[in-house]
C-alpha cells in the first residue's frame, strides 16, 4: 500500500509519523508559532523523524472562533512556501475550505487533509483536478456541533459507513484511489469512550486505503490514561492505533512517538526471530 502525489509517494512498511504544525494563535496547545518560529519546529519535527508536516491555520479546538479563508491563507502560506522550498519531505495542509486548498495546492502543498471530508462543494473535485492526495476524516456533525454534540449509537459502524460514502463520492470526482487516506477523527464528535474505541479499531476503517489517527493531545487521554503526561499518553495511544491497524499517526510531540514506535517494532523483530 502506498500514498501518490504530484511530487512523490510514500509507503507503508513501517508507521509514519504526520507532524503537526499550527500556526494559529488560539491552537489548544501549541499556537501562536511565528513563522521564523514554525519553520525551526518543522525542522526540528523532520529531524526526530516526521515521515509528513501539516501545517494548520484554523483551530478546531473547542470553543474556536472560525477565521476567514483570507486569514487562513495569510497564516499559512509563508511557512509553506518556505517548507516546500527547502525540504523533500511532504507537506500537508490542513484545511476545510476549498480556497485555502487552492491557495496552498499553488504554493506546493503535497496533500490536503481534509477534517470536513471533503463536503464544502468543489472540495473533491479541485483535489481530482489538482493530483495532491487527500487525508478524508470524520466529522460528526459540522464544525458549529462537533465540540457539542456526540455520536449515538455504535460509533464504529457509523464512521465506517460516513467514510464509505465519502471515498465514492472522492472517485466519482476523479481522485485516484492511491491518493486518498482515512482518518476516522479522534475527538471530532465523539465521547471519551467512543475515542478509545476508535483507537482500538484503527484497521476497520481502511476501505482500502491507508489509516491515518490523530489523537495528540486530545482531552479523552487523561480519561484513558490518568497520571501520563499529555505527550506520553500520545505516544502510548498512537501505538495502540499502530498495533490496531493505522499506518500513519499525527503528532505534537514527533520524537516521543518515534521512540515508543520504533521500540514497538524491535519488540515485535524479536518475536518473530525468536518463532523462527
Amino acid at each position: 500500500m502506498e500514498t501518490r502525489w504530484r511530487r512523490g509517494r510514500i509507503s507503508y512498511e513501517r508507521p509514519r509519523i504526520m507532524g503537526i504544525l499550527n500556526v494559529t494563535p488560539d491552537s489548544f496547545s501549541d499556537g501562536g508559532l511565528h513563522t521564523r518560529d514554525a519553520l525551526e519546529h518543522a525542522f526540528r519535527m523532520i529531524d526526530e523523524g516526521a515521515d509528513i508536516i501539516d501545517i494548520g491555520g484554523e483551530s478546531t479546538r473547542p470553543g474556536f472562533t472560525p477565521v476567514s479563508a483570507a486569514e487562513e491563507i495569510g497564516r499559512i502560506l509563508p511557512v509553506l512556501r518556505d517548507l516546500v522550498g527547502s525540504t523533500g519531505v511532504p507537506i500537508s495542509v490542513d484545511t476545510m475550505k476549498p480556497e485555502v486548498a487552492e491557495a496552498a495546492i499553488g504554493a506546493g502543498a503535497d496533500i490536503i487533509n481534509d477534517v470536513y471530508g471533503l463536503r464544502a462543494e468543489g472540495m473533491a473535485q479541485l483535489i481530482a483536478s489538482s493530483g495532491v492526495a487527500t487525508v478524508i476524516m470524520h466529522m460528526h456533525g459540522d464544525p458549529g456541533t462537533l465540540h457539542s454534540e456526540t455520536m449515538e449509537g455504535d460509533a464504529v459502524s457509523g464512521i465506517i459507513e460516513f467514510l464509505r460514502g465519502r471515498r465514492a463520492a472522492a472517485l466519482d470526482a476523479g481522485i485516484r484511489e492511491d491518493r486518498i487516506i482515512m482518518d476516522p477523527g479522534v475527538g471530532f464528535g465523539k465521547s471519551h469512550s467512543q475515542n478509545a474505541e476508535i483507537v482500538e479499531s484503527a484497521g476497520k476503517f481502511s476501505l482500502g486505503h491507508p489509516v491515518l489517527v490523530g489523537a495528540s493531545r486530545k482531552r479523552f487521554l487523561k480519561i484513558q490514561l490518568p497520571g501520563m503526561s499529555a505527550d506520553e499518553a500520545t505516544a502510548e495511544m498512537s501505538l495502540r492505533a499502530v498495533r490496531a491497524g493505522a499506518d500513519m499517526v499525527r503528532v505534537h510531540d514527533v520524537g516521543a512517538t518515534r521512540r515508543a514506535l520504533e521500540e514497538y517494532l524491535s519488540q515485535s523483530a524479536r518475536c518473530k526471530d525468536g518463532d523462527q
